[in-house]
């Protein structure tokens, strides 16, 4: 099984979703998660991780023992020589017990990354990958379901996270 991950930000509060899916093509959601981490760190250039990894694995905690891939928004890594981006911070704290897939829209220069054309977007997504092939990672997104550039799944989860920041209970 696989879950994809993301988290959306107020001024006090992150606020992380996840959705559980059998498969790549899958559109149906096995189940969601939610969480709400008060005190924030401020966003640091060159260390999103330090921001987002409490939320992810606030999420990842709640998650079936049987998810074997996680998809995020953003990279694994961001150089060629290895420099670790949120994705590898996030693969070292599952302790490699999940491959983690990094599902970026911009591009990030020195970054390496497969480009993705979904849709009838000009636009790529730049995938990454840790604990599995990147090109078997870059295939896996090109074929997750949806019409758009943006998959069902991965659009899902960013509006989950996002009704959960914009909740008046935190």
């Amino acid at each position: 099984m696989f879950a994809c991950l993301d988290v959306q930000y107020t001024d006090t509060h992150a606020h992380a979703a996840g959705l559980v899916f059998w498969d790549w093509g899958s559109a149906q959601v096995q189940a969601r998660f939610t969480s709400a981490t008060a005190a924030v760190q401020d966003y640091q250039p060159g260390e999103f991780y330090k921001r987002e990894l409490g939320p992810l694995m606030s999420i990842v905690d709640q998650l079936p023992p049987d998810i074997h891939t996680l998809v995020i928004d953003g990279y694994c890594l961001l150089s060629e020589d290895g420099r670790p981006g949120l994705g590898a911070h996030l693969h070292a704290a599952v302790r490699q017990r999940c491959a983690i897939v990094g599902v970026a829209k911009t591009a990030f220069l020195s970054a390496p990354s497969i480009e993705v054309l979904r849709g009838d977007s000009a636009r790529p997504l730049y995938v990454t990958a840790l604990g599995m092939p990147v090109s078997e990672a870059a295939q896996g997104v090109a074929s997750m379901h949806g019409p758009y550039r943006i998959p069902t799944l991965l659009k899902a989860v960013d509006t989950l996270a996002r009704e959960q920041a914009a909740s008046p209970t935190t």
